[in-house]
């Protein structure tokens, strides 16, 4: 129900401005700077049947698909963003960025 003096269409154009803080409809980069994203690290994949997966147990190796030395897999949200390497930090692991990939070829590189 509107108020009176409001029609719709000046209803959704007020909440679009309200929800953008400008009335041009554009978010401000600023607003996102802030903003978490999960980050993913995959050193490789493989494949196991059922069977496979159910033998395994405390000191199983799972053997991935890339080679020791390889580069992995960085993701930002679902998104292939970079490759890196692992490295020790103390008693914890962390990734060291060695390529932030092109914008439009994160995808086709992954093969």
């Amino acid at each position: 129900m509107t108020a009176p003096g409001t029609s719709e269409s000046g209803k959704a154009q007020e909440a679009t401005g309200m929800a953008s803080g400008t009335g041009s409809g554009e978010v401000p980069i600023s607003m996102l700077l802030d903003l978490t994203l999960p980050i993913s690290i995959e050193l490789g994949r493989t494949s196991m049947t059922v069977q496979e997966i159910l033998r395994l147990g405390r000191g199983s190796v799972v053997q991935l698909d890339r080679l020791a030395g390889e580069p992995i897999d960085v993701y930002v949200g679902d998104r292939r963003f970079a490759e890196g390497e692992v490295v020790i930090l103390g008693e914890t692991f962390g990734v060291r960025i060695t390529r932030i990939l092109p914008r439009g070829n994160a995808e086709e590189l992954m093969s």
